[in-house]
Order: C-alpha cells, then structure tokens, then sequence
C-alpha cells in the first residue's frame, strides 16, 4: 500500500514494515523512517528533521534558508556539491564540465503497472509503485527515483531512471541505485565474502565512524563479493532482533557502501560499481540502473532471509521452471572430466537409472577438438570421435532409458586455439597493445559487439536442436582481462556495463525460444550467483567446492540472501577433490538433500555399500522432493561459529518440517544433546522420525575385533572386506509423537551417541566427525471420534 499525505508525504507499507520519506519545501527528500510497520497518520510532522537554527560550520543549500544543512540530515538520495559531504549517489559531468548538481522535487505518480528497466531484468508481479520525479534544471535533466512495494513478502525494490532533456550530452560517473540513511544507532554489517571453492562465506564488520565497501571488478557479479549483504541493528540474532537485507538484480560490477557520518547517520547506497565507469548520455535519451531489493525484519535474520527467499521465489524466478520440481541428475564431469567416449557415457547413464537418477548431464568436452582445456572454445560442432551417434543419437538412447538428457555449453568463451578465433579474433576481449592474459586457457568474447550476440545467440539455438536437450549449464570459468573492444565506436568507460546489457539480450533471446529447457547457470561455482541471473536460470551451481562440510559453510552463507529452490547440490567423490578431506555418502547426501539435488561422481563405480545407500537417499528425496526444494528455510545456530548447528525447511502450513542436524567435531563423552525446532505450529502434534542412515563396518577400524572370538585383519583380509560390502548397520530409530510447542521450547533428547563403554545396536548414535542426521516431521491425523 502507498499513501501520499499532507506535506508530500510518502508511506510505504508492507505487511509488516512501513518506509517513509517526504519532499523537503525545498526540494529534496528527507529519509524519515524504515523499519516494523505502523499506522498511517494524517500528521507526520512528529517524525520531521528539526533545525530551526542551523549550525555554524555547516554550509546551506540556499540563502533562503539558512538553517538547513544536507550534512546533517537524513534523505533519499544525494549528490555533490550543495553542502552533503558524504558519499552521493550520483556523480554527473555537464557538457561544460560542471560537477555540481541540484536535483530539487517536481512530481509523483502512483501506479500498479510497475516500470520497465531498459534492457535489465527486474522483479515482476503484484504490486505498487510510486514514482518521485526530481528536476535540475540548470542541468537540463531528470531523475526518476522508482519505488515499487511487494506487500506479501515485506520488500521494496528501488531503481533510478535519469532523463537528459537538454540539447548537450552529460556524462555518468557513478548512478546508485538505492540510497537509504538511517538514524544513529548501533550498526553492524554482514557480508558474504570467499573466493572460487570458498563462496558466500559469512562476515561480519561493525560500523563506526567512516566508510565500508565490498565491490566487483571482475566484469561479473563474482565470487569475492556477493551483491546482498545485511545491516544489524544492536543486538540481533537468527530468530529475534533487528536488520535490513539488501540485493541488486545485477550480473556485472557492482558496489555496495555504507558510511557513519560525522553526525552518527547511517548511509547505505548499492548499485553499478563506478569502477572505470563513464557513461556518455546523449540529449532525449535516458540511462536506468539496476533494481535494488531492499527488506526489513524485527524477526531476526531468518526473517530477513524468509522476505528475500519469498521475493526471489515469487517475484525473480520466471517461466515453466518456477515453483516446478526439478530433477535429481547425475553430471559426468568429476567422473571423466575430458576422458570419455560414448560406450562410457551410456554405461553412466544405465547406473543412473539403476540408482533412481532421473536425468543425465553431459558436461565439458563433447565438441571440437576439446581433449583438454586447451582448445575449441567457439567450434559448437560435435566431436564425431567421442559421440559418433551425435546429440541426437546420443540423447535418443538415453531417453530410452528413461532419463532426461541435459548439456553443458560455455558460449561467451573462446580459445585461442579455435578456428573461430582464427576467423575473427577481433570478437575476443583484448587490447592492441599487450599480450593478453588467458584464463583457463581462453579469452572472453565481445558481448558489447552487437555480432558476437547475434553469433551466440544463433549458434546456441543450433546446438540446443541437436537433440531432445531437457536442461542447458551454462558456464562461465573466467573473468575479465585486458579490457577493450574492437567495436567501432566504442567508449572504454562504457564497457562493463554494456557487456552485461549484451549478455541479457542472449539470455533474454534463447530462454523465450527455449522456454521448456532447464537452465542451469555455473561460473567456476559461485560468480554469478545473482538475481540477475536468476531472471533468466531458475537454479545456479554453487560451487565448485563439493566437500560437505565446506558446502554447509557455503550453503549456509548463500541461505542468507537466496532460498534453496535455486542452488544446486551434488554428493560428489570422498575424498573430496577441493580439499582431500573423507565424509561418508550419508553425509554428503544430507548436505546436498538441502536444495536441488544431483550426484557428481561415477556411479559406474560405486561400491555396493555406497550404491545400496544412494538408492535409498533418491527414494527419500523424492518422497520430500517439494518440501525440500521450496519449504521455508531456517537457520537454528550459526555454522560459522558453532560446533552444532541446524538447517530446518518447513512447508508454509506447517504440516510438514525437515531438519538437517549437523555436527563438525564430535565431543567425546559430551552428555545430553537437546535439538530444538523452530518455525513449528504450536498446536500440531507431530510424528517424528529420524532417516534411516547405513553405517559402513569399515568406519569402526579396529573395534570390530571387540566382539570376535577371532581377529580380522583389517587391512587385507577378503573375510573383512566382505562384511564392509554387504554388512550394513543402520543408525538409530528416532520415532515419537509430540507436539510443536513441546518441540520447539523442550526440544528433543535424541540417543546417546557411541562412547567408549559401549554401543546398542540400533539405539545408540553411531556420529562422527562432520556427520548429520536428518528428522522428517508430519502433522498427525485426526482420527474420527466413534
């Protein structure tokens, strides 16, 4: 809802925040409120900046009246050079080299038809949008700040719109998206920070006096520094307490700031990073920014993140794919990475079905001459030498086997060594002057050229027509280098931007032809984990990293800001290929059960054990598969700090929850563990029951030998490695009815895990380091009265 009252005054509400801000008599916006929702007032004049008598060292907008400092107040959004000395969030260059700007309140419109950003994807929807028209008119231009209200989900989105309505170009420095100044208070700002196989990991940085910013300059969203990050207000913890959640629905450079201010405010700001950024607009043309999504919750961080997984959920992912279960699917990369030929891939396929998988994804290595990452890049045409049936032929017997067949592609790339390149090496990205660098062996293409984009988008619609290709991954493994374009006319400053604009026109083209297909974005893991993204790919890989406890530091960290429907999750190889460490495949599966499920790993090769285990974790995925993709998440504990923490997914009528217990080091000896729920309906009762867990003989060592009148040679015995295939202990029963209240305030008391006096089978825990247990909760029916 959106109210404009007396004194210009703007109220936006959500179901549970209110955001509020007025048109100063002067012009400019003053900030006056965001946070848990109250009631429309006919007076807001409680809540006005007061400054009857101004300040002596402050510089006044204006003669006519000297009491008003913009140094001192709160507002929507600023720019340099009539007395705000923070950071503005617009930095303009007039044709006559004037950087001053003064953009001063003109008009305001109320719509339920939500703008169109040029060329950039944007949520869509139910919803309300207030448009506030700003006015310089000495400059000759416009701003139109855009705020657009979800009510359901609690989040407002804002983009700004700039107008050049004079007869002379003006150049963009810098144009955030959102500005939002806060009063002082005690604030601390998360963000979600890593590198390639160490994504999205969670830190914290108490603000004082000064500024903080995370940024991208890699030409992608990137995996240093993902766009959402959160502000804590005091004492704010993952069920109770204070914060904000920001987004921006970008895939390129972008920056996200925060300043203290002399004066104790707080200023938050986000959007195209103006890192080597210099837009040249031209009279009767207009420039947007991307969409920011800004949220409030005094529920804490999991109510932060329930808004934004709504919002995404809702309102970002699109099309056939939205809120449609997604396959399990088996991706031969770790398998046989570029060592394959098509009796291999076909014998994958065959164990895929074997084990219950549900679709099959041929991954890097099937065109060209692609033998190894040295070549092909750019030759879409198919490797004869591998696959001499084709796509097509191939796609056809493994449809005959019942599974879906999906393709791994990595079109904005090309390699040197690629007879495209030796056909127009103008279209890679690389300066006249230097040798350029290569990234996995390869260059990028020129998606500002308006050629390389038709090219790509031409040649992917061939490649998706080979065969019956259910699911595309698309694959970005580099960033960017030696930036420039061979392009005629093109402006340096302009290019990190245009690139992006390029690249949604490819999206935004081959998802309209190919509305069925399942899009899978990947960029070495987590480099486009953004909503720009997700306008266009409904699920992203996560990372590269598949080593269960390093994915729920990663999972966990990404959970913040984007709901588990759009990450996907493979149980690969132990040892885990990122980092040597060994977890058992109940484990790696109860990590990856937590979102979109897939193995990655060569189920030709499983052992009996592991193949019985797998076989029964796809039964039990799929009996959840809904709850588990598209349940509300919740965080119980913090997994960064914590040695015991939880994931728990409950659907929204709480008739149904799962939770993901999961622990690091086990504590020998440690007495009574107490797991608590959250997010329950207090007057349900519930029946609980633990996943029935195989436990390998082989983790138990030595101690097998306790209770045999005989010892086993662990090491070579063929009588040992019997019992490890085909004995198969299973982990202890967990089944009660109890209530919700019961469960979320007493908590259950599970069994006591093993210990050195002794182990009951099928009652005692049998937990080691980096294990989990999984407890699956369903309201008990009412049985009719006789």
């Amino acid at each position: 809802m959106i109210y404009v009252n007396k004194d210009n005054v703007f109220h936006l509400q959500t179901e549970k925040t209110s955001y509020i801000f007025r048109a100063l008599p002067s012009g400019q916006l003053e900030a006056m409120y965001y946070g848990k929702k109250i009631r429309n007032s006919a007076d807001f004049s409680f809540m006005f900046d007061k400054h009857e008598c101004g300040y002596s060292n402050a510089t006044p907008r204006s003669q006519e009246d000297t009491s008003l400092s913009l140094d001192h107040i709160a507002l929507e959004y600023s720019s340099y050079g009539k007395g705000d000395y923070r950071q503005s969030s617009m930095r303009l260059l007039s044709a006559d080299d004037n950087f001053t700007t003064d953009f001063l309140y003109k008009s305001h419109n109320v719509s339920k038809v939500k703008p169109v950003l040029h060329g950039l994807p944007s949520s869509y929807g139910d919803s309300e949008t207030l448009t506030v028209v700003l006015e310089d008119k000495v400059l000759g231009a416009e701003l139109h700040l855009f705020y657009t209200v979800f009510e359901e989900c609690n989040v407002i989105t804002r983009s700004v719109r700039l107008y050049n309505k004079s007869n002379k170009n003006i150049k963009i420095r810098s144009l955030m998206s959102m500005q939002l100044d806060l009063q002082r208070g005690d604030y601390t700002v998360l963000t979600f920070d890593g590198a390639w196989i160490r994504e999205r990991y969670k830190h914290e940085h108490k603000l004082t006096s000064g500024t903080f910013s995370i940024e991208s300059t890699t030409g992608t969203s990137s995996n240093r520094h993902n766009p959402f990050f959160a502000v804590k207000s005091g004492v704010c913890t993952e069920q109770s307490g204070e914060c904000y959640g920001f987004n921006l629905v970008y895939s390129g450079n972008h920056i996200a700031q925060t300043e203290i201010s002399s004066h104790g405010l707080l200023r938050i700001q986000n959007g195209i990073n103006p890192f080597e950024f210099e837009w040249l607009l031209a009279p009767d043309r207009s420039f947007d920014t991307p969409e920011s999504v800004l949220t409030f919750s005094n529920e804490g961080l999991n109510g932060m993140s329930r808004n934004m997984h709504a919002f995404v959920k809702e309102h970002i992912v699109r099309g056939y794919w939205k809120n449609k279960e997604r396959p399990i699917l088996v991706n031969n990369w770790e398998a046989t990475y570029f060592n394959f030929n098509e009796k291999k891939i076909l014998d994958i396929a065959k164990a895929t079905k074997e084990i219950g998988g549900e679709m099959f994804v041929l991954d890097d290595g099937w065109f060209g001459k692609r033998n190894n990452d040295k070549s092909s890049l750019g030759d879409w045409y198919i490797n004869k030498k591998k696959l001499p049936s084709g796509i097509d032929g191939l796609s056809k017997k493994i449809n005959e086997m019942g599974l879906k067949f999906g393709l791994w592609v990595e079109p904005e790339m090309v390699s040197p060594d690629s007879d495209l390149y030796r056909a127009h090496p103008d279209w890679a990205i690389k300066t006249d002057v230097y040798e350029p660098s290569q990234g996995r062996n390869q260059l990028v293409l020129d998606l500002t050229n308006p050629e390389v984009v038709e090219y790509i988008i031409n040649t992917m619609t061939d490649v998706f027509r080979y065969g019956n290709i259910e699911y595309i991954k698309w694959d970005n493994n580099r960033q960017m280098t030696d930036v420039f374009s061979h392009r005629k006319g093109a402006r340096s400053g302009e290019f990190f931007h245009r690139y992006i604009l390029g690249l949604y026109e490819v999206w935004g083209a081959l998802t309209e032809r190919f509305p069925e297909i399942l899009f899978e974005a990947c960029s070495s893991g987590g480099n486009r984990f953004d909503l720009g993204t997700f306008c266009y790919m409904p699920q992203c890989w996560t990372s590269d990293d598949t080593d269960a406890l390093e994915r729920i530091y990663i999972q966990s960290g990404t959970s913040y800001g984007y709901p588990q429907s759009v990450m996907t999750m493979h149980v690969a190889c132990s040892p885990s290929f990122a980092c040597l460490r060994q977890s058992s495949i109940e484990h790696r599966f109860n990590v990856a059960a937590f979102g979109l499920l897939g193995y990655e790993l060569d189920v030709t090769n499983l052992s009996r054990f592991d193949k019985a285990a797998v076989k029964k974790q796809i039964e039990y995925y799929k009996a959840h598969r809904y709850l588990l993709q598209f349940g509300e998440f919740d965080r119980i504990g913090d997994f960064f700090t914590d040695n015991i923490a939880k994931w728990q997914i409950t659907s929204p009528d709480k008739k149904e929850s799962i939770l993901g217990y999961f622990i690091n080091r086990v504590t020998p000896n440690w007495g009574n563990d107490v797991i608590r729920f959250t997010g329950l309906d207090e007057e349900k009762d519930y029946e609980l029951s633990a996943r029935t867990q195989l436990f390998s003989v082989r983790n138990l060592g030595e101690i097998i030998n306790t209770p045999l009148p005989k010892k086993i040679d662990i090491e070579e015995s063929k009588l040992y490695n019997f019992l490890v295939e085909t004995v198969k202990l299973r982990t202890e029963k967990e089944e009660y009815t109890v209530g919700g209240d019961a469960l979320m305030n007493a908590g259950l008391k599970p069994h006591q895990p093993f210990v050195l006096s002794g182990y009951k089978l099928g009652v005692s825990r049998l937990l080691m380091d980096t294990d989990s247990r999984m407890y699956y909760l369903k309201e008990k029916e009412q049985t009719a009265e006789k």
